[in-house]
């Protein structure tokens, strides 16, 4: 499946095979884990249709990603059938243009044409701030489990480590319209 959406100076496109390279070295550049292999994975995982990744680029410019899997390793999801976003990054220098809400919209777009709902994880610290604003205002709510570590429940008394892998998983369900700005 080849998507490609140019509004503006912004491209939304499915990651192709010169991607991997440029999106590993952008992210290495910051200082961030994200090998090439990574990517790599995700561009496999797309040909096998378990994965869509798409890719934002501003001028031409590399400016961030995010990618569905139509089957989610979070048993939740997976259950019910629920796709979930499972990676989505915007480098720093491209952050509130409206790139991350463009790569949403698009994979929220996908997601609703095989069914009623899509899935998110996001971060428990400061760090996930204004993701979990993002979220909660195009209508995501927490699934009602609690925290999750590594796809898993965490029970009451159990001590994790608050990291990248602890989150709480959301749910949209697609007649719960995105709130907008505030009219008078």
């Amino acid at each position: 499946m080849m998507i490609r959406r140019v509004t503006d100076e912004i491209t939304i496109r499915t990651l192709d095979t010169a991607d991997p390279r440029t999106i590993s070295a952008a992210f290495t550049a910051l200082g961030w884990i994200k090998p090439l292999e990574l990517y790599l994975r995700y561009l496999a995982e797309q040909r096998a249709n378990r994965r869509i990744c798409l890719v934002a680029e501003r001028s031409g410019a590399f400016a961030g990603y995010c990618t569905l899997v139509w089957e989610s390793s979070y048993a939740p999801f997976r259950a019910e059938g629920i796709p979930e976003i499972s990676d989505l990054n915007v480098l720093p220098e491209y952050r509130d243009r409206g790139i991350g809400t463009r790569l949403l919209d698009t994979i929220e777009e996908l997601a609703r044409a095989r069914g009623e709902r899509i899935g998110i994880g996001v971060g428990l610290t400061a760090d996930y701030g204004a993701a979990q604003r993002l979220y909660c205002r195009r209508g995501y709510l927490p699934d009602g489990r609690g925290i999750v570590h590594g796809d898993r429940p965490v029970t009451p008394g159990e001590s994790i480590t608050v990291d990248d892998d602890a989150v709480l998983m959301m749910i949209r369900e697609f007649t719960t319209p995105a709130a907008g700005p505030a009219t008078s």
